[in-house]
């Protein structure tokens, strides 16, 4: 593990941990809240990532129109496809560079609950109470630190109804357009709204309960705030006209 790293993600994150358990005595409650800080530290990156695939989804139709008129002509495609980008004011990778600035923070989370609790206590600052050690028995009955099936089909859960949701924004946004199921995105979007949870649901049964109720969590909190953005974003009418503005 790189210095660097360890120094900016994974110690922060244990120390947090280590806080919350010395004020809970509860697992599970403390990574409940660990969460909810690292989503709130990650909301502005989140709330970005939506508004764009939101904006993409808006002009869609107008997308399929340029697919449509130089379908023989790829460099006369791409350029009129960046105009567009710059008449809307869109940046098509805004939509997933905040989702990779995330990982690290995943995966600071994943080396915490799955060997940090027992192995890195030295890396507790100072000036906090070192646990002893932590129990894994959560809520009087769930071991975190083996795998939680139900955590795992929660989490598959949720991860669904996230995916559905922006694909409902979607199919409303081309709401009045021809169909458009030869388009890849499309398609693609359909495919990975069924497949995420399913991979969820997989890598869930094989992670410790402590990382796959973090997985629950961080998504419900997610489809929160996707549902708040939603509602405040721009009105799509159909034709991809938009009006209002985003609330930023």
């Amino acid at each position: 593990m790189s210095s660097l790293y360890q120094l900016i993600c994974y110690q922060p994150i244990l120390n947090i941990l280590a806080f919350l358990y010395n004020s809970t005595a509860d697992l599970g409650v403390s990574i409940i809240l660990l969460t909810i800080i690292i989503k709130l530290v990650l909301w502005p990156l989140s709330q970005k990532a939506i508004q764009s695939q939101t904006e993409l989804q808006a002009i869609q139709p107008k997308m399929d129109e340029l697919k449509k008129k130089y379908a023989n002509n790829k460099a006369e495609l791409g350029k009129a496809t960046m105009d567009l980008y710059k008449e809307h004011k869109i940046n098509p990778l805004s939509s997933c560079l905040p989702l990779l600035i995330q990982l690290p923070f995943l995966f600071a989370v994943f080396r915490v609950l799955r060997a940090g609790l027992k192995s890195d206590l030295g890396l507790v600052y100072y000036f906090l109470p070192k646990p002893e050690h932590f129990q894994t028995i959560s809520f009087g009955f769930m071991d975190l630190s083996k795998p939680v099936v139900y955590l795992a089909v929660l989490a598959g859960a949720a991860q669904f109804i996230q995916g559905k949701m922006m694909l409902a924004k979607q199919k409303k946004a081309n709401t009045g357009q021809p169909a458009s199921e030869d388009n890849m995105a499309n398609i693609m979007n359909k495919q990975m709204t069924y497949m995420f949870p399913i991979m969820t649901v997989v890598f869930g049964l094989s992670l410790p309960g402590g990382l796959t109720l973090y997985w629950f969590m961080f998504t419900a909190l997610t489809i929160l705030q996707q549902f708040l953005v939603l509602r405040l974003n721009k009105k799509i009418i159909p034709g991809g006209q938009i009006e209002g503005e985003i609330i930023k």
